[in-house]
């Protein structure tokens, strides 16, 4: 297995090298520049571009890429021209709250999309199931920002349940305080975000619920004598998690990447909010950071699940 995990991870190093290029060209492609409006809405053409210059962003293309890299292997992400601090202190401040809101996302997730996919699939043609089903095709239906957008309008404004923006409370104190607060913040975000990602979950599971069921071993296992409910928890459910095992990886690392419509929609302070801000006011040393992160954590997740799926079904090899 570690033998396994060193040679998938010396593969992508040639991958991240290639994603950096491609990052960094695309960063500078994009039109406008990180000082015109942001130093003084007064300043002139003269004094921009004495800006441009000194932060080097007149070099050649291929010149500030080296030294970008150089800095990046010492552990230098770059200046932000829009926040005046270090991006590594940057990123850093806004990884937790992003950390935070995914891992929540991600078990809640599997606690609704598990049960409800077993029920599904146990009970299939009866009306849970039925209920499931209509339930499973309208989430998959709307847009994941319509239904952030109708959940903070409807919980956050016309019911006032939950807070609007931020991550924790201004007149939160003390550990117990800023915890509980932290997630009363996270609450209604990471419901919403939870009962979009529960969809495919729920239609795999059911699906494979409804094949196992039907298959020889368990066939057997009943003429034995086996309970039914043992059945279902030792055998059922242990196959049908497999195809479900495989996109766990996926499911993480996509939380922390697919933050951005939750962050921007909540005003919720992490990275994908950071990136979108970025954006907008051409910040080219946070883009380029954010954007690799987000492909490292990629490939990432792409181990994480070959790994994961070989821990569940231990018949199963990665190469």
């Amino acid at each position: 297995m570690w033998k396994v995990i060193l040679r998938r991870v010396l593969i992508m190093i040639p991958e991240i090298i290639l994603l950096s290029i491609l990052v960094f060209l695309l960063a500078k492609m994009m039109p406008g520049d990180p000082f015109t409006g942001s130093i003084n809405p007064r300043a002139g053409t003269a004094e921009i571009h004495h800006l441009m210059r000194i932060n080097g962003l007149y070099d050649p293309w291929y010149q500030q890429y080296w030294n970008w890299i150089v800095h990046l292997f010492h552990g230098n992400l770059g200046q932000s021209y829009q926040y005046h601090e270090s991006v590594a202190n940057l990123i850093g401040q806004r990884a937790e709250n992003t950390l935070w809101l995914s891992l929540f996302t991600m078990v809640l997730t599997y606690l609704i999309a598990l049960p409800m996919g077993m029920y599904a699939g146990r009970h299939e043609g009866k009306l849970p199931d039925t209920i499931i089903r209509i339930y499973t095709y309208v989430t998959y239906c709307i847009p994941f920002f319509v239904i952030l957008v109708v959940g903070l309008w409807i919980f956050g404004y016309v019911l006032n349940w939950f807070p609007t923006t931020g991550s924790i409370s201004a007149t939160a104190s003390g550990f117990s305080g800023t915890i509980l607060s932290r997630f009363y913040h996270m609450l209604l975000p990471g419901l919403l975000g939870a009962l979009f990602s529960t969809v495919n979950i729920v239609q795999y599971l059911r699906s494979e619920v409804i094949d196992a069921k039907r298959s020889d071993y368990v066939k057997t296992a009943r003429a034995k004598g086996v309970p039914e409910k043992a059945i279902y928890r030792h055998h059922i459910f242990r196959n049908s998690l497999l195809p479900i095992a495989a996109f766990g990886g996926y499911s993480i690392t996509g939380l922390l990447n697919g933050s951005i419509f939750t962050e921007s929609i909540f005003s919720y302070p992490g990275m994908g909010l950071l990136f979108v801000n970025s954006i907008s006011y051409r910040d080219y040393t946070v883009i380029t950071a954010l954007v690799l992160l987000f492909g490292i954590l990629n490939l990432l997740g792409t181990l994480l699940s070959d790994i994961i799926l070989g821990i569940v079904d231990p018949r199963i090899r990665i190469k």
